[in-house]
């Protein structure tokens, strides 16, 4: 999220995050890009960067800034870096991507930047994209939803799962950008002009979603994100230079370096398009986290989310946010063990002693030890 890194001053300041990243097997960064002054400085670094590191990285126009107009000026932002050497490319074409844009003036796009486009924006099937005009689509939505951006339902619970098969049949064979993403959570009252306030169910999703992954073996997945603090779907270390944008009351000291040591098996065996990460588990590894405090808590009187806010994206609630019902008051392990192994977790006093499998597996205790869950 280059809106978030101002503060970086040279490629170096990309480095940790290049090395990191290359380190669990990512091979590219997508570099979100709105209309900030400093963008062009940030793309610069952090192309510079990738180069330094041995990686790629490639622009992804966000339209909540940029206009569907403006297809000649999103062409000629992918000139001014195609030719760098960090740029992604994919069958020989310079990669470019989006979040949102549908009905983007791709021709224009194409003509401006002058050379040929590997294009896989963030376009909605649902919306009626010409799939002629694109080469594969990114699927944003990462997270179990009612079909309208927010938590699920009881009349509507959409599965991410069934956003890769809305995709997948409609791309009829071109490729497909697959998500991956640990949870969602995000809590701006009226102290920030881009109010919103909710959370998608994501207790289990990490380590459900890799397994899908496998399963589906798309071309492509996306991790959403690597440093979005204001949507707490970062799995970036908190080292990782960025400015706050008001998220700060709810990241600092919540690192997630977790789901990227999770990951990397995952990361290894999708890469060798296989469909069962146990043999790609080289060392013994335990992941747990919690939330802090229990769902329930009464925190209203510190809430600034407890007075109206502008309201215009349709994302912000008053009191505590939309969805939160949806979250288990749990604590959730997973293994990736090379041999199998006894686990004693201490919550609380309440003590839980599991038998773990060789291979990868979750465990979680819902609801003060009344519901044990053994996902293999």
């Amino acid at each position: 999220m280059i809106g978030i890194v101002s503060n970086r001053h040279t490629a170096a300041d990309y480095d940790n995050d290049m090395q990191r990243a290359k380190s669990l097997g990512i091979d590219a960064f997508a570099l979100n890009i709105g209309a900030d002054p400093y963008t062009d400085q940030q793309l610069g670094l952090a192309y510079q960067s990738a180069a330094n590191n041995d990686m790629k990285v490639f622009i992804s126009f966000d339209f909540n800034w940029w206009s569907t107009g403006q297809g000649y000026q999103v062409g000629q932002k992918v000139a001014q870096y195609a030719n760098l050497p960090a740029q992604l490319r994919a069958d020989g074409k310079v990669f470019v991507s989006s979040f949102a844009g549908d009905g983007l003036d791709i021709a224009a796009m194409r003509s401006a930047a002058g050379q040929d486009i590997f294009f896989a924006p963030n376009f909605h099937p649902e919306y009626g994209t010409n799939m002629d005009q694109v080469d594969g689509l990114l699927n944003w939505m990462a997270w179990h939803n009612n079909g309208n951006n927010k938590a699920p339902t009881p009349g509507s619970n959409i599965s991410v799962a069934a956003g890769d098969e809305l995709y997948v049949r409609a791309l009829n064979g071109k490729d497909y950008i697959a998500p991956a993403s640990p949870w969602f959570f995000t809590h701006f009252g009226p102290e920030v002009p881009y109010s919103k306030n909710w959370v998608f169910p994501g207790d289990l999703l990490w380590y459900d979603r890799w397994l899908q992954l496998l399963a589906l073996g798309p071309r492509f997945i996306e991790i959403v994100t690597w440093n979005d603090c204001g949507e707490s779907h970062y799995i970036s270390p908190l080292s990782s230079l960025h400015t706050d944008d008001g998220a700060s009351k709810w990241v600092n000291d919540m690192l997630h370096d977790g789901w990227m040591d999770m990951a990397k098996p995952f990361i290894a065996a999708y890469k060798d398009r296989a469909t069962s990460v146990d043999s790609y588990i080289t060392e013994d590894l335990l992941v747990y986290r919690y939330r802090p405090a229990p769902r329930d808590v009464d925190c209203d009187a510190t809430d600034t989310c407890m007075v109206p806010a502008n309201n215009g994206s349709g994302n912000y609630f008053n009191g505590r946010p939309n969805g939160w019902e949806t979250m288990d008051d749990a604590v959730f392990v997973v293994t990736a063990l090379t041999k199998p192994a006894t686990v004693t977790v201490n919550s609380g006093g309440n003590v839980k002693v599991f038998d773990a499998p060789a291979g990868a597996t979750l465990f979680d205790e819902i609801n003060d030890g009344s519901t044990i869950l053994l996902r293999k």
